[in-house]
């Protein structure tokens, strides 16, 4: 279970300190398929990020199974078994796509599961699995590729930021088939960030979030009915890609 207790996050402006995140509680269960969603710049991609420690709250607690990881780093969050994909991920010059995938895993991978992980992202596996992981791939290709070593770990909880931005439809399409699937195991916990109503339709819950503060939370039905239309011109809904 994940819980954040009264989370909150301040910056260094011209006018002082801004708060982007303010006094944000909630819980996710383990297991749970939970979809962030909202206008652009309400916050929802520093959450994510001060659960997997890439930022530090400015006050609050956050508890992870039991244990305080408040002030834990990104790797020892990491060994507990929580991941992230970046809305931009790094590169690795000299760093195969197969080697990442077996590095991700923990074990070197067979060859078929390698290539199940890359269709699974809609990315042929003979085209790939011995590309470097470097400036030769365009930005949807790495999303994708970053996406598929996530689902190679053996994660708690797998936090995706954004994950359908930069791809084509077709693509779209295959990682909505993917999260489905992760959202049938009860073993992990997901957290995505999505303007996507097909991806929104997936979750066991969905939080709207607005000025850094938790606007609405509810069932997928409940809060779909309530946003639909409702963040036109800030958020698509309908579509396949942003």
């Amino acid at each position: 279970m994940l819980e954040l207790k009264n989370i909150a996050f301040e910056v260094d402006a011209d006018k002082g300190q801004m708060e982007i995140i303010k006094d944000i509680s909630l819980t996710l269960e383990s297991g749970k398929f939970l979809v962030l969603t909202g206008p652009n710049g309400g916050g929802k991609s520093t959450l994510a990020k001060l659960i997997m420690g890439i930022e530090q709250p400015t006050s609050g607690q956050i508890l992870f199974e039991g244990k305080d990881i408040t002030n834990l780093s990104v790797t020892e969050r990491a060994k507990l078994g929580i991941g992230y994909a970046f809305q931009q991920p790094p590169r690795f010059k000299g760093l195969t796509v197969r080697r990442l995938l077996s590095l991700a895993h923990g074990s070197e991978l067979p060859f078929d599961e390698c290539c199940a992980y890359l269709t699974n992202v809609g990315l042929c596996s003979k085209d790939y699995l011995n590309r470097e992981v470097d400036s030769s791939l365009s930005g949807g290709e790495l999303k994708r590729i970053e996406i598929a070593s996530l689902m190679a770990r053996d994660l708690k909880l797998a936090i995706y930021d954004e994950p359908e931005a930069g791809i084509d439809l077709w693509s779209f399409n295959m990682l909505v088939e993917s999260f489905k699937t992760l959202s049938q195991k009860k073993n992990e916990g997901v957290i995505l960030i999505s303007h996507q109503e097909r991806i929104m339709k997936l979750a066991d819950e969905i939080i709207v979030i607005a000025d850094g503060m938790v606007r609405n939370r509810g069932s997928r039905d409940d809060i779909l009915k309530m946003i639909t239309g409702e963040f036109d011109g800030k958020c698509e809904f309908r579509g396949g890609n942003n």
